[in-house]
């Protein structure tokens, strides 16, 4: 990966670039990845409006509570990207385009040139950053298609911007002429390839379907089993459509207590083998080895970009010793 930053992406909210009424709402919200749209809820009469809003917005004082703000441009087929890129990518606050529809490595190619274009001094030929220098904008790219996932092996060498993987359920299902269900199982072929593939090519997000159902409990007792469903999957973020099921998505994919809690303990009553020579040992009769230590070192770095308090978590076992 080119980019430096920090990336967590548990929630992935999508918000029209056409409506300055629902723009004005991301300001107070707090999500890992706003993806300002320009694609399938902007109207074709209403995409010029909506990029020069865009740039407005990227343009203004950066809300704390975003993370990452991100624009979904228009796929490279329909010819409208290079004109949505030529507009963003003004924005001074950018961090990530998101690509939809990417079938091959040409669609990448596309998008890539255009950015080392107009940032050059941003995406540098040579991959050097210089200090001072903000990151690269970030690539994400959504999977609709029975080609898409047939070519994600060449998808995610094509460029050093890529950052992610988006799994689009509604649109591969139409591709495919298949029925979504409750149970998902006619998408486990393809939510499995993605997560697989995105793994395989260290790529830092893989973010699962859309989860229609959102209001009232029942409904986001239905987005929190396709959260932890996902998660089970190698996904670790969701697409949002509506900004009640942020908190449950972002909740869903952070470590939970108990998570971090042993994965403290671990780390903790490793540093201390480490220092007597021990290669291997046991905590609460489990076998802990080099695997088991590295799992939750990471758990511990997520956590700490989930905005757990990992120091406290450590404070409250730094008696843990080794069995």
């Amino acid at each position: 990966m080119a980019t430096s930053r920090s990336i967590i992406r548990r929630a992935l909210m999508y918000v029209p670039g056409s409506s300055k009424k629902m723009l004005d709402k991301t300001s107070t919200m707090r999500v890992d990845t706003v993806a300002y749209d320009l694609e399938d809820s902007v109207a074709p009469h209403m995409k010029e409006e909506a990029r020069h809003n865009l740039v407005s917005v990227l343009s203004k004082p950066r809300p704390s509570a975003i993370k990452e703000m991100c624009v979904r441009i228009n796929s490279v087929d329909t010819g409208l990207a290079l004109d949505d890129l030529s507009s963003v990518l003004k924005g001074e606050h950018l961090d990530a385009i998101m690509l939809p529809k990417c079938e091959s490595a040409a669609d990448l190619h596309f998008v890539t040139d255009v950015i080392r274009h107009m940032l050059p001094e941003r995406h540098p030929a040579d991959g050097v950053q210089k200090e001072g220098v903000r990151p690269p904008i970030s690539i994400i790219a959504l999977i609709e298609s029975a080609k898409s996932i047939q070519n994600l092996a060449e998808i995610c060498k094509a460029s050093p911007y890529l950052s992610g993987l988006v799994f689009a359920a509604e649109d591969f299902a139409k591709d495919m002429s298949i029925t979504r269900t409750p149970s998902l199982t006619e998408f486990l072929y393809a939510r499995s390839a993605i997560a697989t593939h995105a793994r395989a090519a260290g790529l830092p997000s893989t973010i699962d379907l859309v989860c229609t159902a959102y209001k009232g409990s029942e409904g986001l007792k239905t987005l929190e089993d396709e959260c932890l469903n996902g998660k089970g999957m190698g996904f670790n973020g969701k697409q949002c459509i509506h900004p009640s099921q942020i908190e449950v998505c972002q909740r869903a994919f952070a470590p939970g207590e108990a998570e971090v809690e042993w994965s403290a303990r671990v780390v903790i009553a490793d540093e201390k083998a480490s220092k007597a020579g021990r290669g291997a040992w046991t905590l609460e009769g489990k076998m802990i080895d080099v695997p088991v230590v590295k799992k939750a070192r990471a758990v511990l770095e997520r956590a700490k970009l989930c905005e757990i308090n990992v120091d406290a978590v450590r404070e409250k076992w730094k008696d843990q010793e080794p069995e």
